[in-house]
């Protein structure tokens, strides 16, 4: 049973974790089928946790904490489109100096506003997000292993935690069975088709990258008013970058993104769990390897275990209207 207790705990780490980058990752996945490749996810995520943090410690609601992490979100996803799609730039830059601006920007204005080193305030209750209970979970708790499932790992989680895994089946039925989706996929595979339709190229690829912004938002305000209790300077550390690996290591697919998130979750959670354990047969491990291997993993499995993974046709190619 102590095992079982272990697993148990295991695994609620590995759905912590896992969140934010299931909605980063779904949120790639949308600007990315559209054919407009978004290496900004990072910096979308960190912009939109300070934004979060620090709005709902001035106004002290998680409510208007979170649109504000949504709002500019979508503000630096539509920059990221201006420069993508309007002015046909390099995509891989724009995303870059997104990354760049909210890395800056956000430690400097925290500063500036809460002189706290670049942290925010710490939230109270009410100005974050606080776990949801679900339906008899203390009356079930007693029963053996089921009732620890139900309890202990389906139940006690945020509610932003069941967003994002209803937003998995929402985000396939959107892709595969709406004409949005339709037209979203035929934008990233053959934009000209679309454009011979009568459908704008341009308005379909800024509607996908407004959804990136406004799930990255999400993802953002999860890491500054759920998962933790307030902003601190570069927290997203490089869950921006595992969810792009993440979603190539799906093969931009909604189903397998949130497998191949878990999974990433779970190395995360086994590192943290194994953090001055001994190894079997091993021993004792420096702690700096156990943080660092889950990204060592990543590495392993995009390099040599995903197979050939082919991204949308149209994907990072700026469309130019033939005359």
């Amino acid at each position: 049973m102590e095992y079982f207790d272990t697993l148990i705990v295991i695994l609620q780490s590995t759905i912590r974790v896992s969140v934010p980058l299931i909605l980063a990752a779904l949120a790639g996945l949308y600007s990315e089928r559209a054919g407009i490749f978004d290496i900004g996810l990072e910096g979308k995520m960190l912009a939109a946790a300070f934004a979060g943090g620090a709005a709902a410690s001035v106004f002290g609601s998680a409510f208007i904490g979170l649109c504000a992490a949504v709002f500019v979100s979508v503000c630096l996803a539509i920059v990221h489109g201006f420069a993508s799609i309007t002015q046909r730039g390099n995509q891989i830059v724009s995303g870059v100096a997104i990354n760049f601006i909210a890395l800056g920007a956000t430690v400097i204005l925290g500063q500036a506003w809460f002189r706290q080193g670049g942290r925010t305030p710490q939230l109270r209750d009410g100005e974050r997000f606080t776990t949801v209970e679900l339906p008899f979970a203390a009356e079930l708790a007693d029963i053996p292993v089921l009732g620890s499932i139900y309890s202990n790992l389906l139940s006690g989680h945020f509610l932003l935690t069941y967003l994002a895994f209803a937003l998995v089946p929402f985000t396939w039925w959107v892709l595969y069975r709406t004409r949005f989706g339709l037209r979203l996929r035929a934008v990233g595979e053959n934009p000209g088709a679309v454009d011979t339709a009568g459908i704008s190229v341009t308005w379909m690829r800024y509607r996908a990258v407004i959804c990136c912004g406004i799930l990255c938002g999400v993802a953002g305000a999860y890491l500054s008013m759920a998962m933790t209790a307030g902003f601190v300077k570069g927290m997203t550390a490089g869950k921006g970058f595992i969810a792009l690996a993440a979603l190539i290591f799906a093969k931009w697919k909604p189903v397998n993104v949130m497998f191949a998130c878990l999974l990433f979750g779970f190395l995360d959670a086994m590192s943290i769990r194994m953090q001055g354990n001994p190894l079997p047969f091993i021993g004792m491990v420096p702690v700096q390897f156990m943080q660092a291997l889950p990204y060592l993993l990543t590495v392993i499995l995009l390099a040599g275990f995903i197979g050939k993974a082919i991204p949308p046709r149209a994907g990072g190619v700026p469309y130019v209207k033939e005359r």
